[in-house]
This record gives C-alpha cells, sequence and structure tokens, in this order.
C-alpha cells in the first residue's frame, strides 16, 4: 500500500508552525540577519510588524519584520517596496531566515 506524502513545508524552528512551502521557494542566495536566507513567494501562520525603511545589501527597500503566528519568533522579513527598479521583484516575496526554519515531510 503506497504512502500519503504531504507537501513538503518549512515550519518555525522553535514551535514547528508551519510557515510556507517548499514549492515557493523563489532563491537560496539571500542573506539574513543571521545568515543564510530563502527568498519565498508566500507565507503562512505568520504576522506583520510595522513597515520600515532599511538599506539592505541591495539597497533601500521598505520592510517588515515577519514573526511565526503562534510563538512570535522573528523568522524575517517581508519586503513591502524597493526603490531601485532592478529590486522589483522582490516586493510582496517573504525572507526566512535559514536558522529560523526547519523542514517538515522530506
Amino acid at each position: 500500500m503506497a504512502e500519503l506524502i504531504g507537501p513538503r513545508l518549512y515550519s518555525c524552528s522553535n514551535c514547528r508552525n508551519h510557515v510556507s512551502l517548499h514549492d515557493d521557494i523563489i532563491s537560496k542566495a539571500f542573506h539574513g540577519r543571521n545568515g543564510r536566507a530563502f527568498l519565498f513567494s508566500h507565507a503562512m501562520n505568520i504576522v506583520t510588524g510595522p513597515k520600515e525603511d532599511r538599506h539592505l545589501l541591495t539597497g533601500l527597500h521598505t520592510v517588515a519584520d515577519v514573526y511565526c503566528g503562534d510563538c512570535r519568533e522573528v523568522l524575517g522579513w517581508k519586503y513591502e517596496r524597493a526603490y531601485e527598479a532592478s529590486q522589483k521583484y522582490k516586493e510582496g516575496k517573504f525572507i526566512l531566515e535559514k536558522s529560523k526554519i526547519v523542514k517538515e515531510n522530506w
């Protein structure tokens, strides 16, 4: 009998709340506050903080920190606005730090 396998997920490393799908990864070549980070097209079960302008490696962006919806651990941020034309593709996307998420259903 075949096993039913659900989608590959990423969860909060603190409480295991599901925060994104593996299929929503756009890039693994990003850097967060604490090292490597992934760019996701969508995130779930998260709460966003207030918007603020930050000077990041790729220029000025308006971002909002994202927190786990259950334990409120900071997981990364959401790009709200990119001021440089070459960075516009990030708008509405999420950075989740590798150190803050774990794989589920792999």
